[in-house]
């Protein structure tokens, strides 16, 4: 059975509520990234996996005075951005149903991965493909796959 989540919806932080359900939703998630995400919901999102504003600045290819510009101007990433952003949430939560808590699923992260080449999941964030790829290695570890 798994652990209880780690990030029920009480505990996502108002930024990312209206964000929520839409990951849940691969065409929603798209729709939602076309129109671009606000830069504080990276933020929340970053706080929530425990990202540093560099390494989420290194995720989403720009700089943290650029990430910092756009949040204090109310600014929405482009959706390129965006779209790392959704997944990046829909992760965490992933992540903290797995693992049961956001430090045990941080540290993973940080760790090489026997299903991911030996890679720190945490490096393969930096594209949409790779967060796929985490995504799917954590759906393996619920289900007993390490193989």
């Amino acid at each position: 059975m798994l652990a209880a989540p780690a990030y029920p919806p009480s505990a996502i932080p108002a930024a990312l509520a209206s964000l929520a359900t839409v990951v849940t939703d691969s065409f929603a998630l798209v729709m939602e990234a076309r129109t671009g995400v606000p830069a504080k919901a990276a933020f929340a999102v970053a706080t929530l996996l425990q990202l540093s504003v560099d390494e989420l600045a290194d995720l989403l290819h720009t700089t943290t005075k650029t990430l910092r510009t756009y949040r204090d101007a109310n600014k929405r990433l482009a959706p390129a951005a965006s779209e790392q952003v959704l997944k990046l949430l829909a992760l965490a939560r992933q992540g903290g149903e797995v693992f049961g808590d956001a430090g045990a699923f941080r540290r993973w992260l940080g760790k090489p991965a026997f299903g991911l080449d030996n890679q720190a999941p945490l490096a393969l964030l930096q594209t949409s493909g790779g967060i796929d790829l985490v995504a799917e290695e954590v759906s393996r570890i619920a289900y007993g796959d390490f193989a």
